[in-house]
């Protein structure tokens, strides 16, 4: 049995981990409400070049000089999973349900006979991944240090992949991120972004009677936009996962406080208790003594 001092430095050790689980979750609480914001105010940006995409590629069905990274190179024989994950821990399950999908993934592409690669972005997905495919991971891209995510960070990712797209070394690239519902409820997603995965018409918010006319003509503008809508996916992408990692932080934050309330109330009850026996001892064999001479 542990004695009062142990009790009392067991206590005072619990309340201050309890300090700092109460000062994470209420950090992770502010920086969610910003990267809300910051995932919303991007939104109606991905949305119209969705509605935009989808209009030119309509344009585009059927034709022999459509885009590479529109129609993709012919083949589906290598694949690169892009797992975009946290750099840090202390945020539940945020991290594992993302590289979870990816592994699932990773057996179903293997079990059709194709070569995988894999690209973290995101240190904790890299410690996870390298256990078990550690062969398959091409590279790691790290943003610890990066304060706030902007368009220059997805922007060069996505000039990153477009290289080795290039190059030839992949043919699809699927990238893996949890979408942000709520404080509770991240989920993780898979999306194909090369060759790009343009919406119908109508679920783009194109409708049939409206006719665009586009200057220069659609060949250029998707030169462009093709590589761009690379970038602003990736971007739409890191923030839902900054809300999402930030969520799911302040909801372990918040679980580990309770817990640890819990573990004071009992260590506290024992420490009473045990305290309370050892005065009663005390007593006996004072009340002992005195009866004895």
């Amino acid at each position: 049995m542990a004695s009062l001092k142990d009790l009392r430095n067991r206590i005072a050790s619990v309340k201050a981990t309890q300090k700092i689980t109460k000062a994470m979750q209420m950090v992770a609480a502010a920086k969610l409400r910003r990267a809300q914001e910051a995932a919303e105010a991007a939104q109606p940006y991905a949305e119209r070049m969705g509605a935009v995409l989808a209009d030119l590629a309509s344009a585009f069905e059927g034709r022999q000089d459509a885009p590479t990274l529109m129609t993709g190179t012919g083949k589906d024989d290598v694949h690169l999973l892009v797992v975009a994950t946290a750099d840090r821990g202390l945020c539940g399950g945020f991290n594992n349900s993302i590289v979870k999908l990816a592994k699932e993934r990773v057996r179903r592409l293997q079990a059709e006979g194709k070569d995988v690669k894999i690209l973290c972005v995101g240190k904790k997905g890299y410690d996870i991944l390298h256990r078990d495919y550690g062969k398959l991971v091409i590279d790691t891209i790290e943003l610890r240090d990066v304060k706030s995510i902007d368009f220059s960070n997805a922007d060069d990712i996505g000039k990153r992949l477009l290289s080795l797209f290039d190059k030839g070394e992949f043919d699809v690239c699927t990238l893996f991120y949890a979408q942000f519902k709520s404080v509770i409820s991240q989920i993780p997603t898979e999306q194909k972004i090369i060759p790009a995965s343009v919406p119908e018409a109508d679920e783009a918010g194109v409708h049939a009677n409206e006719i665009y006319e586009y200057e220069p003509g659609e060949p250029e503008i998707l030169r462009d936009l093709l590589p761009r809508n690379v970038s602003v996916q990736i971007f739409h992408a890191l923030l839902e996962n900054v809300a999402s990692e930030q969520g799911a932080r302040m909801s372990a934050m918040d679980n580990a406080t309770r817990n640890a309330g819990e573990v004071i109330d009992k260590l506290t009850m024992s420490y009473n208790r045990q305290r309370q026996a050892q005065i009663t001892t005390e007593l006996i064999e004072i009340i002992a003594g005195a009866e004895a001479l």
